[in-house]
């Protein structure tokens, strides 16, 4: 929606993946009343705009991409090898859960 003091992400132009805030409107009913640039930003810093966005899922997921996208050769292998070793943690967990869940199911239906 767009609504004034909104904030919002631009997708298209030179702009690309940056944080604007809705400052006006421009409708022929009305005269435009925009904030001077250093209002605004000080408003913003002390809303804190930059890291709430840091802190929301859609801007999580933003800064992640960006991440992975400049990574070379050597820190996807290293990226890879993170992946096996956390699903090789994972795997034996959950096989000491299966394990412990087996031999309770066992000792309940042994006692029953």
């Amino acid at each position: 929606y767009v609504e004034i003091g909104r904030v919002a992400l631009v997708n298209d132009g030179k702009e690309y993946g940056e944080l604007v805030v809705i400052v006006d409107v421009i409708d022929q009913n009305r005269i435009c009343r925009v904030p001077k640039k250093k209002t605004l930003l000080a408003a913003m810093e002390a809303a804190d705009v930059k890291g709430k966005w840091e802190k929301s899922s859609w801007g999580r997921k933003l800064i992640v991409q960006k991440r992975r996208a400049c990574l070379n050769d050597f820190g996807r292998f290293k990226l890879m090898l993170a992946k096996i070793k956390r699903a090789g943690v994972m795997r034996q967990e959950l096989a000491k859960l299966k394990k412990d869940a087996a031999f309770l199911v066992f000792t309940i239906s042994y006692r029953g």
